[in-house]
């Protein structure tokens, strides 16, 4: 008789009593999140594949402190997003432009555009059509974490309390990037191609 898909408690319990079936249906369940996060964070094929391998490695060895305090999922893209992050710090590698070429804008306006409803047409094609050739290829030249922070609310459509829980972000900074990350993609489109070609 079919019980239906394992839950995080019981597919934990399974590979904590050596059951290698039940880890990879853990790898199966969450390699989706884990690759949309390394290859928004890290360039390189190479260096890409070493990390997934480096993610399911700590994963297995910490999945006995694993406390359930969030999904197992969301707990996986955690350690996924610190290791990118310690693989980027390690290299040098700014996850964010630090530059602020917007002036200084107060977090109300920013909270007003980013959550307002009254899109422009190609504001409303950025986010409807994110898997668009066009568009992927202006994502991949944000910042590493814009780009990170954007797949996951719009790709994986993930809460802003579960993209705090993997970034260990505030809300209202999570909001703030995504408006700027929104805003950088839009100025690169109006700059780079004529909306009729949208």
């Amino acid at each position: 008789m079919n019980q239906g898909p394992l839950t995080d408690r019981k597919l934990v319990k399974e590979v904590l009593e050596g059951n290698s079936t039940a880890f990879k249906t853990i790898i199966t369940n969450t390699q989706g999140l884990v690759i949309q996060i390394i290859y928004k964070m890290i360039k390189t094929q190479e260096d890409r594949e070493d990390l997934a391998q480096e993610v399911y490695l700590k994963v297995f060895d910490k999945l006995a402190s694993f406390k359930f305090n969030s999904k197992l999922s969301t707990w996986v893209g955690t350690i996924t997003y610190n290791t990118c992050l310690k693989f980027l710090e390690k290299k040098k590698i700014p996850i964010l432009d630090v530059t602020n070429k917007e002036g200084a804008e107060s977090w109300d306006m920013l909270e007003s555009k980013a959550l307002g409803s009254d899109y422009s047409p190609i504001e409303s094609y950025i986010f409807k059509k994110e898997s668009g050739q066009v568009l992927a290829s202006e994502i991949e030249k944000l910042p590493p974490l814009y780009k990170t922070i954007i797949t996951l609310y719009h790709n994986e459509e993930m809460s802003y309390r579960e993209i705090g829980e993997i970034t260990n972000l505030p809300e209202g900074t999570l909001k703030n990037y995504l408006y700027r990350a929104r805003k950088q993609l839009r100025e690169s489109l109006l700059l780079n191609y004529n909306i009729e070609d949208l």
